[in-house]
């Protein structure tokens, strides 16, 4: 090894690729559906790719300040290096490493694809591509942000076994988070920096999406693309889940609704087991993050989970060294990673034409260490332990000698094996772990690195002597009676696109059928499929639930307790018995699922049924979970996840609890889901999920106070109206209502005593119940239709590294900031395309990190220099011509976190914001910032 003391060569060339150039234009051309051939050999964008990298090679030197005797750079290499080069399919294909009798083979590769971070499949088989075109294309993650990654869509129409027709499904999106099949010809996805999850549907079947529809919101998060949600799951018990997120939601006649679950710790990939207990992946630990229990039960800290060694990957030579963690993360001399640092995309094979040995087990991705790993869960006395398959043959399932081999995502598929998502990528850290200065940075330009855009394959693993399945999927075309058949499938896959699309199409003829196949059948998975498939449908029976309880296997009574926990929030207490039965079961299994449901549920005389159990059932699972429900390991939020609640307000929630349960369940249903009426009707409407509960405050706040009678866009309820509550104060008011916000799976903020006192006062004159139609016209409205506005800024810069330098961007979690000091005169402002009321204008001024701060390893976040970024005082203006302005508000001062700003709505073609005060201390170099930024109008 030896540390080179030149310094970078000044004639150093930087080539931009003709790959992400060819990139570049076809982002520009990609607004219609292309129809394109999946080319396998001598692909032209790879090289175009080998043929861009520079002759004269750089010679490098420590970075400035950097210490050589530590850890980082003791003994780097620093000596001129060739290029990693990226290889053709082929060829990747002969660098790969598996056990005997596997095969591996490229079914789908640039240029039809670029840079692909996960696939999904329709129930058609039809391979959905999430495409992160804008992921680190440049060593500083230039232009991460841009409107250039895509969904497409696939399909092998000669079942050869390569997809080779594609259709461009969703174009321009910004680095989209997952893409999840949802029915017919419709997928659900949402962008980085955004709250809101759409739903996107061809309708008239050219292979482009061409409908676009809010699912839900308040979805997102803020922070690097690596740290955001992602990978939005339909899990069998019929929820949706993400990572990140620590709420699952679920679309019901009535909206959209969400309950809070424990918090999952991962980053990139979520699967199931046949059992359906979600396994969720983690990013930066590079381990399974929360596997033991469903995660909608809470946390439980499992000691010793890990087998020893499970954190030590065994890749090939790999030889260059480009880890981040630098050089004491490296194993000399092959330069590979001896410590797992990243993990990405997981998978529970499910399949039927692979080896019957890897049922079960689990795979996921280790794209630094360039691996992917199997796993073997062993199950003990209730609680599972990981072992890595080949450890003791310092192996991993699947290897790679080729440095560019990046895992990001694997899947079960419909021909009943394999498939790995290759992003085939030169850097694999986001930018913000690639500075200029660190070790990781030095080791990309030492093998330029960062030229390797724009390509990506994905591939099948075979195994001699199991053809894969050449059956084409045609569930979308199928009746519903077919569907249940394929219940009974081998393929977990099939089971699972089956029993979404019979929940999603809600046709109750095939529910003699299923309850026969819930109740009788000897294909026990097909059993658990109908038994989710009846509960999806609202279909499912407590005597069903109370048999199964009691049926002969063990795995039918879990799912049966599981099951009926739907049934018993909605009111269905005779369960009581069932769960407290299930606590003195001779199977370990069963007992730990009733514990669960039991706390989940809140069954009666809990603790003393919890304690008898624990006494009883020396089982380390039984003793693990019965103790931590009564003494509950502390557990902290993550990152993003939103503060906790204050004193004050879990106060306001549980007051607002009371009063809901005393007075508003009984129309609205315990749950919020409505109380059933017959023939269809409910007494009220559904309050779990409302949209109109979840947008401006004022619509609820006017409803309990002057009461509504009629219909509600267009539907009737038989509890007729909604009577006034203006008699209560405003503190009732506001805990009820808060509590109907947060508290009823809704996700909107709580709601003060003096807003409902200003709103009392406002419609003080009111004169009898409101009627839906006239009431809405009065509320405040989001606008969410931008296209058209014009946004400017005197000064513009994104509020992250690698972010958008657009105005737009204060609309998002990015955030947009002027970029230097706050100064007089500074202004903001949107033009838009007709004249517009604006009533009032909400965004974030969060505190960040002092700009020009360099901070030390291991620096803790208390330590950071933090400055205040509101704006200190501003005024709101409105034009008509974009050139004479008049105040529409009294100047104010800003303040940390949520500014709102109440309007007296006057219509203007533009409106703005405007500093009358900048930052007087010339040492405190402090730009104005905001995220999340919201206007609303009056009809």
């Amino acid at each position: 090894m030896k540390v080179s003391k030149k310094m970078p060569s000044k004639t150093l060339r930087v080539f931009l690729p003709v790959a992400f150039c060819l990139y570049l234009i076809s982002s520009c051309k990609t607004s219609q559906p292309t129809q394109t051939t999946a080319a396998i050999p001598e692909q032209d964008l790879v090289k175009d790719v080998i043929s861009s990298f520079s002759a004269n090679l750089p010679q490098l030197s420590l970075p400035e300040g950097a210490d050589p005797k530590s850890d980082d750079w003791n003994g780097v290499d620093l000596e001129e290096k060739q290029p990693v080069k990226p290889l053709y399919p082929a060829e990747e294909a002969k660098h790969f490493l598996l056990p005997p009798g596997y095969r591996i083979e490229p079914i789908l590769t640039e240029p039809a694809i670029q840079q692909p971070g996960a696939i999904a499949f329709d129930g058609n088989g039809r391979m959905y591509v999430l495409e992160l075109r804008s992921y680190m294309l440049t060593a500083d993650s230039k232009d991460e942000l841009e409107p250039t990654s895509r969904i497409s869509r696939w399909e092998d129409k000669d079942n050869d076994g390569v997809y080779e027709s594609g259709t461009t499904f969703i174009d321009n999106l910004i680095f989209p988070r997952f893409v999840l099949p949802y029915g017919k010809d419709c997928v659900l996805t949402m962008e980085s920096d955004a709250d809101n999850v759409y739903k996107y549907t061809d309708t008239d079947g050219d292979g482009k999406a061409d409908k676009k529809e809010l699912f839900t919101n308040k979805y997102g998060r803020s922070g690097n693309v690596e740290h955001q949600q992602a990978f939005m799951y339909w899990g069998m018990d019929n929820w949706l889940y993400s990572t990140v997120n620590a709420f699952r939601v679920r679309e019901t006649p009535g909206g959209v609704i969400r309950e809070k679950t424990g918090f999952n710790r991962a980053q990139w990939g979520i699967t199931h087991d046949d059992e359906g207990k979600l396994w969720f992946q983690g990013g930066a630990s590079g381990l399974p993050s929360y596997f033991q229990f469903p995660i909608h039960y809470g946390n439980f800290e499992v000691p010793n989970e890990f087998a020893k060694g499970f954190d030590i990957p065994w890749g090939a030579a790999i030889k260059i060294s480009d880890m981040q963690g630098g050089m004491d993360e490296i194993r000399q001399p092959d330069g590979s990673l001896k410590r797992v640092t990243g993990s990405a995309g997981n998978d529970v094979y499910r399949g039927d034409r692979l080896p019957e040995s890897l049922r079960g087990q689990y795979f996921y991705g280790e794209p630094v260490a360039r691996i992917v790993r199997q796993i073997n869960p062993v199950v003990k006395e209730g609680l599972t332990t990981l072992h890595n398959v080949y450890q003791d043959q310092q192996s991993e399932f699947l290897r790679s000698t080729d440095p560019l081999f990046r895992p990001v995502d694997m899947a079960t598929a419909p021909d009943g094996t394999m498939y790995i998502v290759d992003m085939y990528h030169g850097i694999i850290q986001e930018g913000q772990w690639t500075q200029k200065g660190t070790y990781l940075r030095t080791k990309i330009e030492q093998y330029q690195l960062d030229k390797v855009v724009g390509l990506g394959r994905i591939w099948r693993i075979t195994y001699d002597g199991k053809e894969r399945d050449k059956t084409k999927p045609k569930m979308l075309n199928e009746k519903t009676s077919a569907l249940v058949k394929h219940l009974e499938h081998p393929n977990g896959w099939w089971r699972d696109a089956a029993q979404q699309l019979i929940v999603l199409r809600k046709d109750l003829s095939v529910v003699s059928a299923l309850e026969k196949m819930a109740l009788n059948s000897p294909n026990v998975q097909a059993r658990i499929h109908a038994i989710w498939s009846l509960e999806g449908l609202g279909a499912l029976k407590t005597e069903t639930v109370q048999k199964l309880a009691n049926d002969t296997n063990p795995r039918i009574r879990i799912q049966a307790l599981r099951a009926g926990e739907t049934l018993y929030k909605a009111g269905q207490k005779e369960l009581d018995a069932n769960y407290k039965t299930a606590l003195n079961d001779t199977d370990t299994d069963v007992v730990v699922q009733a514990m669960l449901s039991s706390k989940f549920l809140k069954v009666p005389d809990l603790e003393a049924n919890i304690k008898n159990t624990v006494a009883n059932n020396k089982a380390a699972g039984v003793k693990l979970v019965g103790e931590q429900i009564m003494t509950p390991p502390r557990v902290t939020r993550g990152l993003g996840i939103g503060g906790e609640l204050s004193k004050d307000q879990q106060e306001m929630l549980s007051r607002g609890a009371v009063i809901y349960n005393e007075l508003c369940s009984q129309c609205h249903g315990n749950n919020g889901m409505g109380t059933p009426a017959g023939d269809g009707k409910l007494l009220a409407p559904a309050l779990a999920g409302s949209q109109r509960i979840q947008a401006h405050p004022e619509y609820a706040i006017r409803v309990l106070l002057h009461g509504m009678d009629g219909a509600i866009e267009g539907k009737t309820y038989a509890g007729g109206m909604m009577a006034s509550m203006k008699e209560q104060p405003d503190q009732w008011v506001a805990d009820v209502i808060s509590y109907i916000r947060n508290g009823l799976s809704n996700d909107a903020s709580l709601v003060s005593p003096n807003v409902v006192a200003g709103i009392r006062q406002k419609t003080a004159s009111q004169a009898g119940m409101y009627k839906y139609d006239e009431l809405i016209k009065l509320v405040p409205h989001e606008l969410q239709q931008r296209d058209g506005w014009k946004v400017t800024a005197s000064n513009t810069a994104s509020t992250r590294i690698g972010g958008n330098v657009s105005p737009t961007s204060a609309f998002t979690y990015e955030g947009w900031s002027t970029g230097v000091k706050q100064a007089k005169d500074m202004w903001y402002q949107i033009e838009f395309p007709k004249e517009t009321a604006v009533s009032e204008i909400q965004f974030n001024s969060a505190a960040m990190v002092k700009r020009g701060w360099v901070p030390k390893p291991n620096t803790p976040p208390g330590q950071r220099p933090m400055v205040q970024t509101y704006p200190r005082i501003y005024t709101v203006e409105t034009s008509a011509d974009g050139t004479n302005w008049q105040p529409s508000l009294a100047s104010q001062q800003g303040k940390d976190g949520d500014n709102i700003i109440a309007l007296n709505p006057r219509k203007a073609k533009f409106i703005r914001i405007k500093l009358n005060q900048g930052v007087d201390n010339p040492e405190d170099d402090i730009p104005w910032t905001m995220k999340q930024l919201k206007i609303f109008e009056l009809n």
